[in-house]
């Protein structure tokens, strides 16, 4: 009878573990999709504005339409990305197009001392700086969430429940220069 006892403890013991690593999981997978939330309204913001940018960069750089085109692609595809990881392919190629923008912009002095140009550059760089901190915020959720899944025993929970790994929001080969904030001169 004692035996009895002691296997329904260890029985009911197993159940609550269970139930709180589930618990566990399912918060940190909504504390990493409400942090890419995060991300989204600051993509949104420079979605919003690219299109402002590059009205304002066309008369100076007729002969550029290359560079423009690319920007407006790269923001196309993303603003029709659906899942998270759709999007944070999509944000590589805009970051690496107004990368593009950026230095074309360069050789032109008239367009740089502009005010509009200026003042766009201004709330571009904004939105980036606060697009790194909903990044870094976004990376430490999903480093938790997976840290979570791959720990034993946690990770026997995650396995039958199908929670998986998930990636952390990299944007590629030009992460040095894109960490850095805009360069915004005024000569």
């Amino acid at each position: 009878m004692e035996t009895q006892y002691i296997l329904y403890g260890v029985v009911a013991l197993i159940v609550i573990y269970a139930i709180t690593s589930y618990n566990r999981l399912i918060a940190l997978e909504n504390n990493r999709e409400n942090s890419f939330a995060d991300i989204d309204v600051q993509l949104k913001q420079r979605y919003d504005l690219i299109p402002q940018l590059l009205e304002s960069v066309k008369g100076y750089m007729k002969h550029e339409e290359g560079v423009l085109t690319k920007v407006t692609e790269a923001r196309t595809r993303a603003m029709g990305a659906k899942t998270v990881d759709a999007k944070i392919a999509a944000e590589a190629g805009v970051a690496s197009a107004l990368s593009g923008l950026n230095i074309a912009v360069e050789a032109y002095p008239d367009l740089k001392a502009s005010s509009s140009f200026m003042n766009l550059q201004t709330e571009i760089s904004d939105i980036e700086n606060k697009l790194a901190a909903a990044r870094r915020f976004f990376n430490s959720a999903t480093k938790e969430f997976n840290n979570v899944i791959e720990m034993f025993p946690s990770n026997i929970v995650a396995k039958v429940f199908g929670f998986k790994e998930e990636p952390m929001f990299e944007i590629g080969a030009q992460r040095e220069e894109l960490e850095k904030a805009p360069n915004i001169s005024f000569s």
